[in-house]
């Protein structure tokens, strides 16, 4: 017999007193979750055919631990009796307990089989999964942060493929790539149904950002790519559905209870007191069309503020502005939020924005030089030029919007240095998208410790000889020549230094971070398959280090004031 569930239960926005859960139903269903002696409802409402529900579970105790159940129109559907695995969670946050985050990014949708795990690599999160399940004592995190490229939009795999040959021609444009709202639904089945991650899902709190391949590899690279997908017959209904669907599967759940009642489309499913379900399909694409065409009209960015730690996620994808005359990465409103937003008087500031702050200084470099070709330094016909290499070797980071990157070393600076409020231990930049991971630092005797930590890829490793030339271009001569371009092109030089503490790797990852007494613990963790296992990976730790508060007396930067730890694996 079929449930009644098709993805879900996911455990969303958690605060002290209360949880959002998400569901996607196979039809208009009353969901209802039940805790306790305790029980909260939602009818569903429909996008595109498709339905769903956001339980908002309120008036919970600060600090506790509930197994929940979900039933959907009386029956009980979740949790899965046959599956093996214990019941999901609701835990409260409890206040005052220092944050612990999971953070990461880029993860493909493939079997984990043999197969899979030999073309993509063992699945970090599924492997953190089945550790969790295992109950060993391992404390679990308040948050999971996914910092874009949850789908993969553009790069399909087969079982995608043969769901998009079952509805059209593959012949036919955009032909391996998603084209409409159901192809979007299908692509987050695929991802969020494996029974070990489904399960980690339903229990363990998560925020999502988008990056690229949300959409489409290199989305808003620059005016000229936007231009060239706008031409396409396909690319309207794709940019409208892939952020349609975000909103649902991704944006809803990452709110608070006071932000979504301060949203005009949300306020509309909870009022709605009619007989059939109410259909937000086509006010959701207006909303999402809108944001396309302006982005200032709608923000995907958020804050939340754990205790003694504060965290920013930034939209560094759909907030760009294009116009030549006023590129950058972030619009003047997104800007001003998060200039609003980057505030002292936290032990910790952590920012987390899908593409890295502080790239490998050559890399930084190489990008910086590339925009300013590309805008016309050098003349047209090497401008034309740069933005082939723009769009081929995704050269559009934060390096590559030098307005945007200078204005936020300012503020980041300005938090450090104690100019917004009292000074925090760290300024820390969290990201993903590179497809490999690192630890970097910004060169300061004094103030906050910057610091750049980057996790990718939770599932999609780099070809081997990819990792070298990666390896090549970021560190050593790359960072010097690079600097020598930039100049040439009459780039501003970058208001500090950083230079790497850890790394760089290119495992599949998972990356966590705790507020302890000694400072910012951070560790990494990938799957590894032992006795030919396949379905059942061991997590091994692959590198580990403490970012300790600066002392009191002014020093210079240097590997030694980080404590480091060489734990097993490589």
């Amino acid at each position: 017999m079929t449930s009644p569930l098709v993805l879900g239960p996911m455990m969303r926005f958690v605060d002290e007193t209360s949880a959002s859960i998400w569901v996607e139903t196979h039809s208009a269903s009353q969901v209802t979750v039940r805790a306790g002696v305790n029980s909260w409802g939602a009818r569903t409402f429909a996008v595109h055919g498709h339905h769903y529900a956001l339980v908002e579970v309120m008036g919970l105790a600060p600090g506790t631990v509930t197994p929940y159940t979900l039933e959907v129109d009386g029956t009980t559907v979740w949790p899965d009796p046959e599956s093996g695995l214990p019941a999901s969670k609701i835990a409260t946050l409890a206040p005052g307990r220092p944050l612990r985050l999971a953070f990461g990014s880029c993860r493909t949708s493939v079997p984990h089989d043999a197969s899979g795990n030999r073309s993509h690599g063992v699945d970090s999160l599924r492997a953190y999964a089945l550790q969790m399940a295992s109950d060993d004592g391992t404390p679990w995190p308040d948050l999971v942060a996914f910092l874009g490229d949850q789908v993969y939009a553009d790069s399909t795999s087969k079982q995608m493929q043969k769901f998009i040959r079952s509805r059209r021609s593959i012949k036919e444009p955009p032909g391996k790539e998603l084209k409409d709202y159901e192809e979007y639904a299908h692509l987050y089945y695929l991802a969020w149904s494996d029974p070990a991650n489904r399960w980690l899902l339903s229990t363990l709190p998560s925020t999502m950002i988008f990056d690229d391949h949300d959409i489409r590899d290199d989305w808003n690279a620059s005016r000229t790519w936007k231009q060239e997908m706008a031409a396409t017959p396909w690319w309207h209904e794709r940019v409208v559905s892939g952020l349609a669907s975000y909103w649902v599967y991704q944006h809803l759940g990452n709110l608070s209870p006071e932000e979504r009642a301060q949203d005009a489309l949300w306020q509309r499913v909870v009022r709605h007191t009619g007989d059939n379900e109410l259909d937000i399909g086509a006010e959701l694409d207006r909303i999402v069309e809108r944001a396309d065409a302006n982005p200032e009209t709608y923000r995907w960015s958020l804050c939340r503020d754990f205790g003694d730690t504060r965290l920013l996620v930034v939209d560094s994808r759909a907030a760009r502005n294009l116009s030549p005359d006023r590129r950058a990465l972030l619009d003047d409103v997104e800007m001003a939020w998060l200039d609003d937003s980057m505030r002292g008087g936290f032990r910790h500031l952590l920012i987390a924005t899908s593409l890295p702050f502080l790239l490998p200084m050559g890399l930084h470099y190489v990008e910086s030089w590339n925009e300013a070709i590309a805008e016309g330094a050098w003349g047209s016909l090497p401008a034309k030029a740069a933005e082939k290499l723009r769009q081929a070797l995704d050269l559009e980071h934060w390096a590559a919007f030098q307005k945007s990157f200078q204005r936020l070393a300012v503020l980041a600076t300005e938090v450090a240095d104690g100019k917004r409020g009292d000074a925090p231990e760290t300024v820390m930049f969290l990201s993903g998208d590179v497809h490999f991971s690192y630890v970097a630092e910004v060169q300061r005797s004094t103030g906050s410790r910057i610091i750049q930590a980057v996790c990718s890829p939770i599932r999609n490793p780099l070809p081997r000889l990819m990792r070298f030339v990666t390896a090549i271009s970021s560190y050593g001569l790359a960072a010097s020549s690079g600097a020598l371009a930039a100049r040439s092109a009459k780039v501003p030089d970058p208001p500090f230094r950083w230079s790497g503490i850890k790394g760089p790797w290119f495992d599949n990852n998972l990356a966590c971070l705790e507020v302890a007494p000694e400072g910012m613990n951070l560790w990494w963790q990938k799957g590894v398959v032992e006795g030919g296992d396949q379905l059942h990976p061991r997590l091994q730790r692959v590198a580990s280090l403490t970012i300790a508060p600066r002392k009191t007396t002014p020093r210079n930067i240097a590997p030694g004031t980080v404590e480091q730890h060489t734990p097993q694996g490589p």
